[in-house]
């Protein structure tokens, strides 16, 4: 028999819980630092990320709606999926450049980052919640609530981490969220979109797209049915055009500027308030 010839791996987009191609049919040829190694990366469209924001809208109800402890639950066994598919990641980091100890540490911090926000999941209410002190006879109190649908641009210059570190405090608060993965390294992306695919997170919860940001921050940053938009970066202009556009529809612009996304510091509960909006309730009480 000849030499076995390896299946090259496809990589597609994450919509509504599904894997399908660009429907522009485009492709980027995506190569390692080293020159020895191509693959073909999905070059998301604008109407890629137009469906993705529809079927987040469609999910954002039963997600919402969820119990904070069912939500922690799943966040949880998204780190377990990850443990399980470390040497895949372990593969597509050291491609990307990453030498093996800093692949594994970039792997064991983002399952742990996932834990940390599933341990938040079902209590930062008690800590963002409050009851205020009013000189009527009302019962006064503010809760923090999804802020709905979020457009994130995830780091470009990380590949595993900084995605887990964007979408697990959005998805912690009960948003849905379609995220534009690193330009540079995009392999990760779409195999963390299979471990959410295995780990209990209901289809439009989170979607994934690959693509160039240079093209598609416009659209994540102007569209109307989008409640608040995570931007990662300190390029100028493109903060600007974020700012500028968010103000269309009063979406709310959350700017992280983070360059190490391995350090603890870029991961606090304030990170799930980020994207949700407080509600206050008055209620009458008796005199």
């Amino acid at each position: 028999m000849g030499k076995r010839e390896d299946i090259k791996k496809t990589y597609k987009l994450y919509i509504g819980g599904k894997f399908p191609r660009t429907e522009s049919g485009r492709y980027i040829k995506w190569t390692d630092p080293k020159n020895t190694t191509y693959v073909n990366v999905c070059r998301g469209s604008r109407k890629d990320f137009r469906n993705s924001v529809v079927v987040a809208r469609n999910a954002l109800t039963d997600w919402s709606s969820r119990t904070a402890y069912n939500r922690s639950q799943i966040l949880y066994r998204i780190g377990e999926m990850l443990e399980g598919k470390r040497s895949q990641f372990m593969d597509e980091l050291m491609l990307q450049g990453a030498s093996k100890n800093a692949a594994e540490n970039e792997i064991n911090r983002a399952i742990d980052r996932l834990i940390y926000y599933a341990g938040w999941a079902d209590k930062y209410q008690q800590i963002f919640s409050r009851v205020n002190p009013v000189a009527l006879p009302y019962f006064n109190f503010s809760y923090p609530e999804p802020t709905g649908v979020v457009s994130a641009v995830a780091p470009n210059e990380s590949s595993l981490i900084g995605l887990v570190s964007i979408i697990a405090p959005i998805i912690a608060g009960g948003n849905t969220v379609v995220v534009l993965a690193s330009d540079s390294k995009p392999l990760c992306s779409i195999t963390f979109a299979e471990v959410l695919h295995t780990s209990d997170v209901p289809g439009g919860v989170v979607n994934i797209l690959t693509g160039h940001r240079s093209e598609l921050l416009e659209h994540f940053s102007s569209h109307m049915d989008v409640n608040a938009i995570v931007y990662c970066g300190t390029d100028n202009d493109e903060i600007t055009l974020v700012q500028q556009n968010a103000a269309l529809n009063v979406k709310r612009p959350i700017v992280y500027s983070d360059k190490d996304w391995m350090n603890n510091k870029v991961q606090d509960p304030y990170r799930i308030l980020n994207t949700l909006e407080t509600k206050t309730t008055w209620h009458p009480v008796g005199v």
